[in-house]
């Protein structure tokens, strides 16, 4: 976020009606990565610990690292809130927004907030680890090793997304601005020079298509996917090895 986007520390939070007229911020990529995200991550939490929805919990694990890839390139290349050079700060700016914050004089950002930047980068990280765990554990690549490390990326992942929430909640009642509804219409109320002139509708759809068109394959390919792999996490996973290895021992 650039330094000229938040108000100083000291002046007082003024409600979003006054900062100006409606400008958009998010653009439709960063709005359908945020929600592909949500479902995603929701959905494999959900599926986790089921032998039964064991290939939608894979699926959506795919789709999450499919995503990660996608907003990494577009933290570089896309509009200027997308961009992480905008966004992204260091320590003291971080202490220096919830420091306000706790005071009541939120310093206000177009974009995302440093708090909220740290919450993005972290879950972008977690959900690397998260994916490339999960796959090598369902592939079998390092045996068992690396499942402790998904369980425990999953949790922390399921941690922060949570005090993400909670910020966006607080942020959206001291602004008296809808975040959330923002990150669905990509509007907010701001200085029209911090706008952004075109949203990239045509990115987002073929984002979306992408996604669509990758789980109908999955889907239609589900009866052949191999029923003796384990899952992903749990003991559906044991549960499924011991009943292999009893039907072994009868062999």
């Amino acid at each position: 976020m650039n330094a000229t986007s938040a108000s100083p520390a000291d002046a007082p939070a003024t409600p979003a009606a006054t900062r100006g007229p409606r400008i958009l911020v998010w653009d439709v990529p960063v709005r359908v990565f945020h929600w592909l995200m949500v479902l995603s991550f929701a959905g494999a939490w959900i599926t986790a610990e089921s032998e039964r929805w064991r290939l939608l919990h894979v699926t959506l694990g795919y789709t999450m690292a499919g995503l990660v890839a996608f907003r990494l390139v577009w933290g570089l290349i896309g509009t200027k809130h997308a961009r992480f050079s905008d966004f992204v700060r260091g320590p003291r700016a971080v202490a220096r927004y919830l420091g306000a914050l706790l005071r009541g004089r939120p310093e206000h950002h177009v974009g995302h907030n440093p708090a909220g930047a740290l919450a993005i980068v972290a879950m972008l990280a977690l959900a690397s680890v998260l994916t490339f765990s999960g796959w090598a554990t369902y592939n079998e690549v390092f045996g068992e090793a690396l499942e402790d490390l998904h369980e425990g990326a999953a949790n922390a992942m399921m941690a922060v997304v949570l005090v993400h929430v909670a910020g966006v909640a607080i942020a959206s009642w001291m602004h008296r601005e809808n975040l959330v509804g923002a990150m669905f219409t990509g509007y907010k109320h701001g200085d029209p020079r911090e706008g952004i002139r075109r949203a990239w509708t045509g990115v987002g759809a073929l984002m979306l298509a992408a996604a669509l068109g990758f789980w109908a394959l999955q889907w239609q390919s589900a009866p052949a996917i191999g029923a003796d792999r384990p899952a992903l996490t749990g003991d559906a996973g044991h549960g499924a090895k011991a009943g292999r290895a009893d039907e072994d021992d009868d062999d």
